[in-house]
């Protein structure tokens, strides 16, 4: 910008410091959320078994990732998935910090249940109908690939099960990490096996 008076360039006075410019993005993605422009919010938050990303719709908790994915990737299957408008969410964002709370006492050795409000969109068909299955499967408790598909009616469908575990969108909440192979094996997890394997030693010793 020129200053008509003396012919100067000011600098500086179009450059927010960062907490300006932190404090406009949270009032933008505030009064987006507010006035029903927003399709996901995410935040991320540190935990035990590594950085894990939050991400909510207006209806609830959508999606759990685990930092070994890539967030760029994340961000994009949501907004490819359920709108366009994906923005981080700002400090109050209520629905977010409940499920950041319950995770963190579930880590903590404080919570075996979730209580939250769930939006179920990415959980469709018969993959959707085994990971809503997975909350039968209890705190400290595990089952096997082929025990879920008998319990659900497809004694054939084991690898589908094991396809849907993969793909839980709600890791933690829908806890994939109990169900094993048949020989006791781990067999595979979003999040990588050394976090399963950390899930499943915190329950068992509680």
């Amino acid at each position: 910008m020129t200053d008509s008076n003396h012919g100067k360039v000011i600098v500086g006075s179009l450059q927010a410091a960062p907490a300006d410019t932190t404090r406009l993005r949270e009032r933008l993605a505030r009064d987006a959320g507010r006035e029903g422009l927003v399709d996901v919010m995410y935040r991320t938050v540190d935990s035990p078994i590594g950085g894990l990303l939050l991400a909510a719709s207006p209806v609830g908790l959508v999606y759990v990732a685990f930092e070994v994915e890539d967030t760029g990737e994340v961000l994009e299957m949501l907004a490819a998935r359920l709108g366009p408008r994906v923005l981080g969410a700002p400090p109050e964002s209520e629905v977010l910090n409940e499920a950041a709370a319950q995770i963190d006492q579930y880590l903590a050795g404080r919570r075996r249940d979730f209580d939250l409000p769930l939006d179920t969109r990415l959980a469709r068909g018969f993959r959707g109908q085994v990971q809503q299955h997975l909350t039968n499967v209890t705190y400290g408790q595990t089952a096997t690939y082929r025990q879920l598909a008998t319990e659900l009616e497809r004694p054939g469908a084991v690898r589908a099960v094991g396809t849907a575990c993969a793909t839980n969108p709600l890791p933690l909440v829908w806890p994939c990490h109990r169900i094993l192979r048949s020989d006791g094996g781990l067999g595979g997890y979003r999040g990588g096996l050394a976090a399963k394997q950390q899930l499943l030693e915190m329950e068992s010793a509680a």
